[in-house]
């Protein structure tokens, strides 16, 4: 892995920096998640780290890594702090994008600043929301004017992946600086869960777009290989809902070590009860049967990443079943983790200084960004007819 010069961990891999941010940001997990807002300082502390550019090709300076390691490094983020894990995570998706809808004559010059100097790149794509029109003004350039929901990590970013719809009803996507004039942020994320990813409104108020930052070549989900983006944004859930129902267990584990049993049990300590051991094997199992599934879809995505712009439909098709898949088990796992999590722990688990429920509040926020019916629909017209899904944002 090539790291940037600036980075104090030269020495360390990807997965070790990440458990290393890890511990720091598990001090004050539960405090900042009760705080909200925007955790600057965390953040400043991931571009310090170098993995920032750990997805960018190794010719533009960046850490060339696979996307084994991307995905490790997000679930092992998401075990303390599923909020930081998913700002980091879509930087890295955001990356992605460029790569599969432009060419690197285009983004060679972001690439290169982003490793340089560890730039941190925002959301404000939402496709979905068709509030922000794209006027094109002269043969060269466009503007932006609207707003935009669910902008997770816009703030206190440097490059933002925006976008807007043209006459013509055509989404068009560009790539600018954050502090571009005329691009502000509400503030107006006060959420349930996933407190501190800024995922507010956006406001592009007549933002001046130039032709060379707009992703036209190939453009938004053109070929297979250009679809693959949606389904590493699926993957990036899985991985986050796994590190969060980890987390909850791995915080659950040292309060069962040492709580006695309840006074029914044959037993003096709750370690050696069998119903707790009940628990946790239910726990073990749909958490593995997961981390098989992921595995899975990740080795099927990084073969499909691999075969590059001669990915054929069916060969993506075949990423997206095995992604869909993953991300129905995921998100019944986890759901059913951070909810009977508390059942183990007793009264104990719902101390306010603990904060364990926000495990549950964050994978219930997340688990709610596309509809899981529609992951069944796919699975299952797939199993009955063969036909694999139509690619679109979300799947």
């Amino acid at each position: 892995m090539i790291m940037n010069a600036q980075s104090p961990f030269l020495n360390a891999s990807p997965i070790q920096i990440a458990q290393h941010l890890a511990q720091q940001f598990a001090q004050t997990a539960a405090e900042r998640d009760k705080i909200g807002g925007n955790p600057k300082h965390e953040r400043d502390l991931i571009r310090q780290s170098g993995l920032l550019g750990l997805s960018i090709p190794v010719q533009y300076g960046g850490g060339d890594a696979d996307w084994k390691t991307i995905f490790q490094t997000i679930q092992t983020l998401a075990q303390v702090d599923s909020s930081l894990a998913h700002v980091y995570g879509f930087h890295h998706l955001l990356i992605a994008t460029v790569q599969l809808f432009a060419q690197p004559a285009q983004y060679a010059k972001w690439f290169k600043q982003t490793a340089q100097e560890n730039l941190f790149w925002g959301n404000t794509l939402n496709p979905l929301d068709k509030r922000t029109t794209a006027t094109k003004i002269s043969d060269t350039a466009y503007i932006f004017h609207g707003d935009k929901s669910f902008c997770s990590g816009s703030i206190d970013s440097d490059m933002l992946l925006c976008s807007g719809y043209n006459e013509a009803g055509k989404l068009l996507i560009g790539v600018i600086p954050t502090q571009r004039e005329g691009v502000s942020f509400l503030g107006d994320w006060n959420n349930m869960g996933q407190r501190q990813t800024d995922s507010g409104t956006s406001h592009f108020e007549q933002v001046k777009i130039h032709q060379n930052e707009l992703l036209l070549d190939p453009g938004p989900l053109s070929t297979p290989y250009s679809s693959l983006r949606p389904l590493l944004a699926q993957l990036i859930f899985v991985h986050l809902f796994l590190g969060g129902a980890g987390g909850a267990v791995e915080m659950a584990e040292p309060t069962i070590r040492s709580k006695k049993a309840w006074s029914k049990s044959l037993t003096v300590y709750a370690v050696h009860d069998p119903f707790t051991q009940k628990h946790f094997a239910e726990f073990y199992v749909q958490l593995e049967s997961v981390r098989l599934l992921a595995n899975k879809a990740v080795d099927s995505l990084q073969t499909a990443w691999d075969i590059g712009e001669n990915l054929t439909t069916e060969q993506r098709g075949e990423v997206s079943i095995a992604i869909a898949t993953a991300k129905i088990a995921a998100t019944q796992t986890s759901l059913f983790v951070t909810q009977n999590v508390f059942q183990v722990m007793g009264a104990r688990a719902t101390t306010a200084q603990l904060n364990l429920d926000r495990f549950w509040r964050n994978v219930r926020t997340q688990t709610l960004h596309d509809p899981i019916d529609y992951k069944y629909q796919e699975v299952g017209e797939w199993v009955l007819t063969g036909k694999v899904p139509d690619p679109s944002f979300y799947s």
